[in-house]
């Protein structure tokens, strides 16, 4: 009969055994923790890139929108100096429809930003006016009384009679307007008494309300 070999016994309730298991589960643990801190690194890497990249995508897409948008549909502008008073007031900010005359033109009695079409040093970029009369229509300022189509013009929004000197009789041609700032005191506005009509191409829009001061939140 063969001898038969039984399997080794390990007294593993011995303190020796014991104290090595301890330690083998220790360090595995903590491999097992570098390891996980590791693969981990990586994605929070990319997953705070894919973040920046989202916040810079988004970004772009809403500045280039406002750009087309202030382009072609809207403008904010400032109010500078003194020339529509008392209907506007220097620094009040204004919001400006630039979509407006693609669809229709411009009436008596609109508040529109056109570009100053002056020369000079006075020169500025643009100007903020009001429409007095267009395409077709006469326009004439006698004995301090301004006349359209040989009739004396109701300006509720004025609050003195021009002061400046009279202006001969004129006919506006296609595609001009006639524009003045509302301050009729002498001197306080340079308007198209001075440099002629406006071109229809050089009137940005109009001016729909005042959003600046908050007190001062109008429509116009």
């Amino acid at each position: 009969m063969k001898p038969v070999n039984l399997p080794e016994h390990r007294d593993t309730d011995h303190p020796e055994y014991v104290r090595k298991r301890a330690e083998v589960d220790k360090d595995y643990a903590e491999a097992k923790r570098r390891a996980a801190e590791e693969s981990a690194q990586p994605v929070l890497q990319n997953k705070w890139v894919r973040e920046l990249w989202d916040l810079g995508k988004t970004a772009a897409i809403a500045f280039i929108i406002m750009l087309l948008l202030n382009m072609f549909v809207f403008n904010l502008s400032m109010v500078k100096g003194e020339s529509m008073q008392p209907t506007l007031e220097e620094q009040e900010r204004l919001f400006v429809d630039k979509i407006v005359y693609y669809f229709s033109s411009p009436r008596s009695g609109d508040i529109v930003v056109l570009k100053d079409p002056s020369t000079g040093p006075d020169k500025k970029h643009y100007l903020v006016k009001r429409v007095i009369a267009a395409p077709g229509e006469t326009v004439e300022i006698r004995d301090h009384v301004l006349y359209v189509n040989g009739q004396a013009l109701n300006e509720p929004y004025t609050d003195v009679q021009i002061e400046d000197r009279d202006f001969a009789e004129i006919r506006l041609g296609e595609n001009e307007y006639f524009v003045m700032g509302d301050n009729r005191r002498y001197g306080r506005s340079k308007d198209s008494r001075s440099f002629g009509s406006v071109q229809k191409k050089d009137i940005v829009g109009r001016a729909e309300f005042v959003f600046w001061p908050v007190t001062k939140i109008r429509g116009l």
